[in-house]
């Protein structure tokens, strides 16, 4: 049975680990690749399909950190974007940690996120799971996960950014 990260090390990688969520939300909200590059391993997957089906969109599984920082930051970075996390656990599992998290995403059209006539938007409930392992330079995600627990809003404008 897995057990809560509190019960195996309350240090340095409890912290680290609990980090890892804000980072990633930060790197997509300001678009910085330096972030995301530095949070991931050379061979991570990334899946949005449980939360892109969902809401109606094709996004296909993204594979390598070379393929995976300038698709996500291209499709992401230039909306006007918050993402607001919660409810964080961490456990180990498989060698690794697991981190799971609720994320309250909120997306407009490039320049539209401060203008209150604009009201096209796409706001998600989500679901994040990373499953991180240690490399020799620290703590990378391995593999993030995004499910869709609910959806408002527009879906199109999530793909705004790859369609121009």
């Amino acid at each position: 049975m897995d057990r809560p990260l509190t019960t195996i090390d309350a240090g340095a990688d409890a912290a680290a680990l609990q980090r890892i969520p804000l980072s990633w939300a930060r790197a997509l909200d300001t678009g910085d690749a330096d972030v995301l590059t530095l949070l991931l391993t050379d061979d991570v997957v990334v899946d949005l399909t449980p939360a892109t089906t969902r809401i109606g969109l094709e996004f296909p599984v993204l594979s390598g950190r070379e393929t995976v920082v300038p698709t996500m930051i291209g499709a992401v970075g230039p909306l006007d974007t918050m993402h607001m996390v919660t409810n964080t656990t961490v456990r180990d599992e498989d060698g690794g940690f697991v981190i799971e998290a609720n994320a309250l995403a909120q997306h407009f059209l490039p320049g539209e996120g401060p203008l209150p006539d604009r009201t096209r938007h796409a706001l998600m409930g989500n679901r994040w799971t990373f499953r991180v392992r240690r490399e020799p330079d620290g703590l990378r995600v391995a593999r993030f996960t995004m499910d869709c627990a609910w959806f408002e809003g527009d879906p199109m404008v999530l793909l705004a950014a790859v369609a121009q």
